[in-house]
């Protein structure tokens, strides 16, 4: 009997060794470091270089009155990409602290502003 057990651990070990996908690395390593998270808002200045300030607008309920609230919030975002502009819909991204205020980057405009 407890010769049937070790060789079903045995197995299970083996089997569980050869399951694993190749890459693994890459996506311990995202589960480690966890989902970056992604926001989208509007660009409200443009004045510095390399760096934007996007606005984004979310609807929360009221805790008390159950009616719901508009927040907004204010993020600095690292940016890379030409002809960004104010009033331009952009996705940004979480990253590692990149200066003082700045721990976003823009991936990509949504939505460029009506002239």
């Amino acid at each position: 009997m407890e010769e049937i057990n070790d060789n079903l651990e045995a197995q299970a070990a083996d089997e569980g060794a050869q399951a694993a996908p190749a890459g693994t690395a890459a996506a311990t390593a995202e589960k480690a470091r966890g989902r970056r998270t992604e926001k989208i808002g509007i660009v409200t200045s443009d004045k510095m270089q390399k760096t934007v300030v996007v606005r984004v607008d979310r609807v929360v309920k009221h805790p008390v009155y159950k009616r719901y609230v508009r927040k907004r919030a204010k993020f600095m975002a690292h940016n890379e990409i030409d002809g960004v502009a104010i009033g331009d819909q952009v996705r940004i991204v979480e990253t590692r602290p990149l200066s003082a205020r700045k721990r976003w980057r823009v991936v990509e405009v949504l939505r460029k502003a009506s002239k």
